[in-house]
């Protein structure tokens, strides 16, 4: 019977989805590295949200390891070259939480917009100033999205619908496929030059690292707001808090930042900010969704040979 390490809390949907095909599972919090490499050995696969990393030392120690399952979309926090030289595949679930990401984008925006948090932190503390918090609408203003994806599409057409004219850019996808999401295709430059909102929805890679850097947020339209609820690494935080010190952008809207917990950051200086603990997924009905596609398609993988959404080609 093949054996299946479901880690970082995993819904125990994937345990039902994986016992009907005769799977044994083990459900585990988020391992720490030595306990995830103590063990390893003994399964055939592992499910994994963002926390738990597999590593080029977890995959060598994984002698029966022949997939890697990734709750979620993004594997950064999975050695995937490793797991290629490996012969491991390894599975991504990039449709499940698509929807709540993208509503988590638009909360986030209208919770700059109006300044919700700090509404929320005065009243209940007693104070009531309404002239201290007159926010801005959406409607009308432009947003810029970097990344057409799954994601960005979705944010495209939500924004859309609030009145928002959308510029989009993403060097995968076309001109028709923008405007089919409610977007206009724009190259980067004018995009940084034209938007009141950006937004960021692509993955981290060697390529997207630091995308937004001191270069490219001096290129951005003065007041500007920033949100990202993809990758922490896409952004130079740094010279982020210099463009907020300075007002050249006004805010910044963030769910996920470089390193996690971000401890003190100079970024949560600024009280027109929101900030979140990486929550663009983290929705009963996207954990539900993205436990029982990854373990429907490690099911199918294990017991038929049947590969799905993999991420590489060992």
């Amino acid at each position: 019977m093949s054996r299946v390490l479901l880690a970082d809390g995993i819904a125990t949907d994937a345990v039902r989805v994986l016992g009907s095909f005769g799977i044994e599972t083990v459900s585990m919090g988020t391992p720490s590295p030595p306990e995830l490499l103590e063990i390893i050995s003994e399964f055939d696969a592992i499910v994994v949200r963002s926390p738990t990393r597999v590593s080029a030392e977890v995959i060598e120690r994984g002698t029966k390891l022949r997939f890697i399952g990734r709750a979620g979309v993004g594997v950064d926090n999975i050695d995937v070259e490793a797991a290629t030289r490996r012969g491991i595949v390894v599975m991504n679930s990039p449709r499940s939480n698509t929807i709540s990401t993208a509503e988590h984008t638009l909360a986030l925006m209208l919770a700059v917009a109006r300044e919700v948090p700090r509404a929320h932190a005065a009243v209940t503390s007693g104070t009531w100033e309404r002239d201290s918090f007159r926010g801005v609408e959406l409607c009308g203003k432009t947003l810029g999205v970097i990344g057409l994806g799954r994601v960005g599409r979705e944010v495209a057409k939500r924004a859309a619908a609030f009145g928002m004219t959308v510029l989009g850019h993403d060097p995968l996808v076309g001109e028709d496929e923008a405007r089919a999401a409610g977007a206009r295709w724009v190259a980067l430059p004018e995009l940084y030059g034209e938007s009141d909102w950006v937004t960021l929805h692509v993955p981290l890679s060697d390529s997207t690292r630091r995308m937004l850097d001191a270069r490219a947020i001096a290129s951005l339209k003065k007041g500007v707001v920033v949100v990202n609820c993809a990758r922490g690494g896409l952004v130079d935080e740094n010279a982020l808090a210099d463009a907020l010190d300075s007002g050249h952008v006004a805010a910044v809207a963030f769910d996920v930042f470089e390193k996690e917990p971000p401890g003190k950051t100079r970024l949560f200086a600024h009280p027109r900010s929101v900030f979140a603990p990486h929550l663009g997924a983290a929705t009963i009905d996207a954990q539900r969704r993205v436990a029982t596609d990854v373990a429907e398609s490690i099911g199918l993988a294990l017991t038929r040979g049947e590969i799905r959404d993999a991420v590489n080609t060992p």
